[in-house]
């Protein structure tokens, strides 16, 4: 992917208690208006869409439709739809890839071994990811530190090195899980109802299963695999 205008200017300092409000205001003057969010509909992401109305006058989205995922996560981005009067912009994996891989390995290579869980990560969101932010200078995302113990170096403004150097807005970066469900009730926004089901983060269906109370929140993400590996490769650090 080609380099940036911006990737080697010095990014601005961002401090701890930064408003996330304010952080998307300064990734987006450091970085212009040719910047999208990535979203995959979770609570985080749609905070995100909403702070991102009230701070800037127009919003790009775009989504990974990978071919698994819940048909909830479909009705929440029909609702964001209409409730922001906003277009997504669906991208999906390439045809022949998905259909080696299931002709070659079956519908459910990737719970036999990581290896294969990875390739099919990379087939089904990895590389439809790289045309979306292709010739974009900046994106941002709904991550938080506290989701799991491969996000805890998270910054709010980071280079993604693996896509030219662009520009990574993280705006929730220092938020809690409870303070995104303070946000989501005090704005009434409209969420996957999976997630008011110990779901707190969805991605396919087959790859998603609920939680227990106290429990990691990404721990029923692959949850056959170890905390180091969750990771889909969207953010490899």
């Amino acid at each position: 992917m080609k380099m940036t205008a911006t990737a080697t200017r010095p990014l601005p300092d961002i401090l701890h208690d930064t408003p996330a409000q304010e952080i998307i205001k300064a990734g987006l003057d450091y970085a212009g208006d040719n910047v999208k969010l990535a979203c995959s509909f979770s609570i985080e992401d749609i905070v995100v869409i909403d702070l991102l109305k009230r701070t800037a006058s127009a919003i790009s989205v775009f989504a990974l439709d990978t071919g698994r995922l819940p048909e909830e996560t479909y009705e929440t981005a029909e609702a964001i739809c209409q409730h922001y009067s906003i277009q997504i912009d669906w991208y999906f994996p390439k045809r022949e890839s998905v259909e080696k891989l299931e002709r070659d390995k079956g519908l459910f290579s990737f719970r036999d071994n990581i290896e294969n869980r990875k390739e099919c990560c990379a087939i089904r969101k990895v590389e439809p990811l790289s045309r979306a932010l292709n010739g974009l200078d900046g994106w941002l995302t709904g991550m938080r530190r506290e989701q799991s113990s491969t996000r805890t170096t998270l910054q709010p403004l980071e280079r993604d090195h693996l896509h030219g150097n662009i520009l990574k807005i993280n705006p929730l970066t220092f938020w809690t899980e409870q303070e995104t469900w303070e946000y989501v009730n005090k704005h009434h926004l409209p969420i996957n109802r999976l997630q008011r089901n110990g779901y707190p983060s969805i991605g396919c269906a087959p790859c998603t299963r609920p939680v227990n109370e106290g429990d990691d929140s990404r721990s029923g993400r692959w949850w056959w695999e170890n905390a180091e590996h969750k990771e889909c490769g969207l953010h490899r650090r």
